[in-house]
C-alpha cells in the first residue's frame, strides 16, 4: 500500500529529505577541482557537487525542470550491506531540491509515464524496484522473483509505453557464455515485478561494419537508450559492445551488434545520448573516486551548437566523453581526464523536448 515518506520512517527505510538545506542543501566542494581537458568548441563547467552525506553519481533523468540523479553512496552492488542510495532532484541550474533514500546499490532511473520515476536497485544480485510518484513523493517498493540468470537488473528504457530493463550480472555456463536473458519487459502487478524475455545473451545479431551474421554472448548488459530511429540501444559494457534492437517483441525484432573502439583499441562504454537540439546542453555524471564523491559536469557546444542526431558516449575505464560513429563504433574523444564518466543526459530547450525524457 503506498504512503507518504516522511523523515520520520526507520532508518533504512525509503524517506524524502525535502527541502532541507540546512542539513542536506550544501554540496561537498571541489576544492582545487581541475576540470577535465576539454576540445574547442566545447566547454565544460561543473553543474552541481555531490550534496554532503553522498557520493558516485551515476544514473541521470529529466523530469520537468528537474534533474534528477542516482548517487550510489559505495553501497554493496548486490546489496548485502544493508545501506541506502540517495536520489537527489536537481534544478536545471543545478541546486538541490529535494532528496529520497532508496535501500540498496541504485543503478537505474527512469521516468515513466508523466510523473512515476522507477528506481532500480542491486545491478549484481538480489534486485527491488522502488517507484516514487514525483509530485506527491508517495513510494513504492516491488520486489523481482529469483533470477533466471543469477544475477540482478540494471537500466531502463520506455519504448511505446512499454518498460525495458536489462539484466545484468548474469552466470556464465562452462564455455563462458551467456545463455540467459539479457533484455527483459517489465510490468508491475501487486507488489512484483512480471518479466518477459526479450533478447537472449547468445541471441544471433547482424554485426553492422560488415552485414555479417553473428552469435552474441553479452556478458554484460548494462545502460540502455532510445535512438532516433526508435531503435532500443543496449550496452554490454564489458564486451564493448553497443547492441541495437528494433521491433522488439514482434516477429520483426531485429538485432544489430557493434564493436566500440577508440584510438584503434577496443573501450567499455556507459551511457550514450543523442543531441536533441543544437541549443541543448550535455550532463555528465563522473562517479569519482575513492576520495573524490563525484561530480555532475556540464558540457556545451560552440557557436552553432549540437548537430541533432549525432551520438554521445561515456567510457566508464577510458575516462572520457566523445562522438560515437554508428557505422563503424569509433568514439572521438570531445573531453579527457574525467575519473569514471558514467550518466549521459541531454538537456534541451522546453519547448524543443523530445519523448526520450519520459
Amino acid at each position: 500500500m503506498k504512503s507518504r515518506i516522511t523523515i520520520k520512517m526507520p532508518a533504512g527505510s525509503l524517506m524524502v529529505c525535502g527541502l532541507l538545506l540546512a542539513l542536506f542543501g550544501t554540496s561537498v566542494p571541489a576544492a582545487a577541482q581541475t576540470l577535465p581537458a576539454v576540445t574547442p568548441p566545447y566547454k565544460i563547467t561543473v553543474f552541481a557537487n555531490s550534496p554532503a552525506g553522498t557520493s558516485q553519481p551515476d544514473s541521470i533523468v529529466r523530469w520537468n525542470d528537474s534533474i534528477i540523479v542516482g548517487f550510489e553512496n559505495r553501497v554493496a552492488k548486490d546489496g548485502t550491506d544493508g545501506k541506502s542510495s540517495t536520489i537527489v532532484e536537481f534544478s536545471l541550474t543545478g541546486k538541490v531540491k529535494r532528496m529520497f533514500q532508496v535501500k540498496g546499490h541504485n543503478d537505474g532511473l527512469r521516468v515513466v509515464g508523466d510523473d512515476d520515476l522507477w528506481a532500480l536497485q542491486n545491478e549484481d544480485a538480489n534486485p527491488n524496484l522502488v517507484v516514487i510518484e514525483l509530485r506527491t513523493g508517495k513510494a513504492k517498493t516491488y520486489q523481482f522473483a529469483p533470477t533466471p540468470h543469477g544475477g540482478g537488473y540494471d537500466d531502463m528504457v520506455v519504448k511505446d509505453g512499454k518498460v525495458f530493463i536489462t539484466a545484468s550480472n548474469p552466470n556464465l555456463d562452462a564455455m563462458g557464455n551467456n545463455v540467459f536473458p539479457a533484455l527483459v519487459r517489465a510490468s508491475l502487478s501487486g507488489d512484483n515485478v512480471l518479466l518477459e524475455p526479450v533478447l537472449n545473451g547468445d541471441a544471433s545479431a547482424t554485426d553492422i561494419p560488415t552485414g555479417n551474421t553473428v552469435t552474441l554472448n553479452l556478458t554484460d548488459p548494462d545502460s540502455m537508450t532510445i535512438d532516433p530511429r526508435g531503435n532500443i540501444v543496449l550496452d554490454s559494457q564489458a564486451d564493448s559492445e553497443l547492441v541495437f534492437i528494433r521491433h522488439p517483441l514482434t516477429d520483426e525484432q531485429t538485432v544489430g551488434r557493434l564493436i566500440i573502439t577508440s584510438g584503434g583499441a577496443m573501450i567499455t562504454l556507459d551511457d550514450t545520448a543523442f543531441a536533441p537540439h543544437p541549443k541543448a546542453f550535455l550532463l555528465v555524471t563522473d562517479v569519482g573516486n575513492k576520495v573524490d564523491p563525484g561530480l555532475i559536469y556540464r558540457i556545451d557546444g560552440g557557436t552553432f551548437g549540437f548537430e541533432p542526431g549525432v551520438a554521445y558516449s561515456a567510457s566508464d575505464t577510458a575516462g572520457l566523453v566523445g562522438t560515437l560513429n554508428l557505422d563503424n563504433g569509433v568514439v572521438t574523444p570531445i573531453v579527457t581526464g574525467f575519473d569514471s564518466a558514467r550518466g549521459l543526459l541531454f538537456v534541451a530547450p522546453e519547448r524543443d523536448r523530445g519523448d526520450d525524457d519520459k
